[in-house]
């Protein structure tokens, strides 16, 4: 990257990642309890953005907040999903991979490699000399950070009280943000960290650019790997042959918070186009 003490500080990050997400994975793999996986994600990029702050030591404002954004979110929703798993009993994602130590593995240097890209805007900004003095940037990167996160709380609690209500057991979420994305959480979170990219421009410097490689990978990651999809394919799995579902899924956003009746109304090539209903979303619904 800019500097050497920037490619320093990548180098660390790298390693404690490794490191932290392997002792993580011994202990799934001997003890066959992978309860604490989203636990050791989100901690993660806690480490790396404390460590990278408290060893350069510069303590700029920018850094400051960068760090303590990256610091709330991952406390809230490592400990989110570490209490949600610990009441559901299961995580389903493991239930090819607990016996499998391949597949396991491979799920853990997947996590390693997303916590370290992800946190790259922060890595960079923490570790580097130049600190211009704050921009309009800056506060737009942080208004973005703070719509993101309020989004992804409010529609993870929501959920979670959904789910949890007796009543409402065989039904899927479409409750307060849930009626206009299928998928806000997921909204919630590509804006913050989209937001931390944007507040941590006014550092950035020739290669340094390529920390977009962070939003970017978590983007895609959640639009095609192991976010929507995997969601959509469960869900219409589950409801696909009821008429309601499907009335729900042609008027309701996959990512993007917009009313149902103007979502209805817009032809699929602008829906495919614009706000990301791919075909692969549908591809095992009962028409």
């Amino acid at each position: 990257m800019g500097t050497v003490i920037d490619s320093h500080f990548l180098g660390l990050t790298a390693i404690v990642t490794v490191v932290y997400q392997l002792i993580f994975f011994i202990i799934t793999a001997l003890l066959k309890f992978d309860k604490v996986t989203d636990f050791a994600g989100g901690t993660n990029f806690i480490v790396l953005a404390l460590l990278t702050l408290i060893l350069k030591g510069s303590w700029s404002f920018r850094q400051v907040v960068l760090s303590v954004f990256v610091v709330i979110w991952g406390l809230r929703l490592g400990l989110f999903l570490l209490m949600r798993i610990l009441q559901w009993g299961e995580d389903r994602r493991f239930d090819d991979k607990r016996d499998n130590l391949g597949k396991l593995a491979i799920f853990w240097l997947f996590q390693a490699i997303w916590v370290w890209t992800v946190s790259l805007p922060v890595t960079v900004v923490n570790a580097s000399d130049h600190q211009p003095s704050l921009q309009t940037v800056d506060i737009i990167g942080w208004i973005m950070w703070s719509i993101g996160i309020l989004v992804e709380i409010t529609a993870d609690q929501q959920k979670l009280t959904f789910k949890n209500s007796p009543e409402n057991r065989g039904k899927w979420c479409n409750v307060g943000l849930w009626k206009y994305s299928r998928h806000p959480n997921y909204f919630g979170e590509i804006f913050l960290w989209w937001g931390i990219f944007v507040a941590s421009t006014p550092v950035l410097e020739g290669a340094e650019w390529l920390v977009v490689l962070g939003p970017v990978f978590l983007t895609l990651l959640l639009l095609f790997v192991s976010g929507i999809p995997l969601l959509e394919e469960s869900a219409d799995k589950k409801y696909g042959n009821v008429a309601e579902y499907i009335i729900y899924k042609d008027t309701t956003s996959p990512l993007i918070l917009l009313p149902p009746g103007l979502y209805g109304k817009l032809p699929s090539w602008y829906k495919t186009i614009f706000l990301f209903e791919f075909p692969l979303y549908s591809r095992n619904l009962s028409q």
